[in-house]
């Protein structure tokens, strides 16, 4: 009997709810359409409230529309609930990063990279294939690198935001089983 239940409930073919919605965000946030992104991924939260994805993909779409507090907010909720996820460490040290709050963007850049090394390695090759860009944006690790060496200089040499370089980065999206 137990096998025939879990046969059915393979079966099935109702996603969870909020799930269409969350996948609809995605691939809006994908398109950069941010507006859309944002209003999936809260129709997925009164679908479902707990829905972890859904939370991470508005957090990710207020950070790209530039509501930089409101993200961080979100990124919290994110952590709290899920605090072995790496990729919410990191872009929740992008919006700090942004907001000019640099040695706190660290300590998330730097937990990222320590709960899990591969935050390093970027967007893959089809996202870079995607976006046109062959060497892909700074990675996190390359953001805790220059800003571990600007704030050790004395505060009147530092340069830790370049014009050239801002929203530069992307914001790291992967879902993660867990492991390490």
């Amino acid at each position: 009997m137990s096998i025939g239940w879990i046969a059915i409930q393979a079966l099935r073919s109702d996603p969870p709810p909020g799930q269409v919605a969350v996948l609809a965000g995605d691939r809006a946030f994908a398109d950069a359409n941010y507006d859309r992104a944002l209003k999936n991924y809260r129709e997925a939260l009164k679908a479902d409230p707990d829905h972890i994805e859904a939370l991470r993909g508005k957090a990710r779409s207020l950070l790209q529309k530039e509501r930089y507090d409101e993200a961080v907010m979100h990124f919290d909720i994110a952590i709290e609930r899920e605090p072995e996820f790496p990729g919410t460490y990191a872009n929740r040290g992008i919006a700090l990063d942004r907001m000019g709050e640099y040695e706190l963007a660290l300590k998330d850049y730097e937990y990222a990279l320590h709960l899990n090394p591969s935050v390093a390695d970027g967007p893959g090759w089809i996202t870079r294939l995607l976006h046109m860009d062959a060497a892909g944006p700074p990675t996190v690790e390359d953001r805790a690198n220059y800003l571990r060496q600007q704030l050790a200089l004395p505060e009147e040499e530092r340069v830790l935001r370049v014009a050239d370089e801002e929203g530069a980065a992307r914001t790291y999206r992967q879902r993660w089983s867990g492991e390490r």
